[in-house]
């Protein structure tokens, strides 16, 4: 693609405020029980607020730092090989130490990540996706997004079903912070097509080859088309915080939240005090 007409697509439909992702739109509803089902999750709070997320340990969900904010009872939700729901309570969690609470994704300048340890594990039936095995994403090139949001805008009762589509890079956008854009391969954000939708904040971009699925991003936020009707946070752009970059802080946060027993929870704090434990779910 163009690079300046890649540069005038983005800036056009950034104009477009963009919103935390939601569901994905434009996508197929997964239905390989050997598929994406192992590796992404739905993350619920008790104050009703969606989104999604990427196993990376039997215990353990990567997902997006503005997901897991509020003073909130946090929960996960998998589906088995035969797509039957099961809820497991969120006890602690990791947020990356330079996200600012209060700030949209965004505008604000720190890294949009979280690590979720959950009260049990989830099993055998599940396959983590592996960030040692994250490497950087071309532009150009085809991913695959995943995730339990909306459908569309106006489809509210679409969510909590898991859908993945294709989509291509675009390359990095440098804005308050660096992310990887992905959209629509024909439509390129100028017309409505296939993205990420409200719920779709946190899941994963994968990239899909001879080893099995490999991680690259977690969805952030996103943006309608140029050439929208209405306005809407679906459907045009796509922003990834890309793995690769973050894998040293994922790797230590991990190991810490692994040594956690499953009862044990990390008292909420008034803002990050260190790179661990910032936050937890009571």
């Amino acid at each position: 693609m163009n690079r300046l007409l890649r540069g005038c697509l983005i800036a056009a439909a950034l104009s477009l405020a963009p919103f935390p992702a939601a569901a994905v739109t434009g996508g197929q509803v997964v239905k390989d029980p050997n598929g994406l089902r192992r590796s992404v999750v739905l993350i619920e709070s008790s104050n009703g607020e969606l989104c999604s997320g990427a196993v990376i340990g039997p215990d353990l969900i990567l997902t997006a730092a503005h997901c897991v904010l509020q003073r909130a009872a946090y929960r996960v939700v998998t589906v088995d090989r035969r797509f039957r729901k099961r809820s497991i309570r969120a006890v602690a969690a990791a947020l990356h130490p330079s996200f600012i609470p209060g700030t949209t994704p965004r505008t604000q300048p720190g890294i949009d990540l979280a690590i979720l340890k959950l009260g049990e594990n989830l099993g055998p039936d599940f396959a983590p996706l592996d960030p040692a095995r994250s490497y950087g994403l071309s532009e150009g090139e085809m991913v695959d997004l995943a995730g339990f949001g909306l459908s569309a805008e106006a489809a509210k009762g679409s969510a909590r079903v898991l859908r993945a589509t294709r989509l291509v890079s675009l390359g990095t956008l440098q804005a308050a912070n660096r992310v990887v854009v992905v959209a629509d391969q024909r439509r390129l954000a100028e017309t409505t097509g296939a993205g990420a939708c409200r719920g779709d904040s946190g899941g994963p971009i994968v990239r899909n080859g001879p080893g099995g699925y490999q991680l690259l991003g977690i969805v952030s936020w996103s943006s309608g088309a140029l050439h929208s009707r209405t306005p809407t946070a679906c459907g045009g752009l796509t922003a990834v915080t890309p793995v690769s970059e973050h894998g040293e802080w994922i790797t230590a946060r991990a190991q810490d939240l692994r040594r956690l027993n499953g009862e044990q929870t990390i008292g909420w704090a008034s803002r990050p005090r260190t790179n661990t434990f910032d936050w937890s779910m009571r």
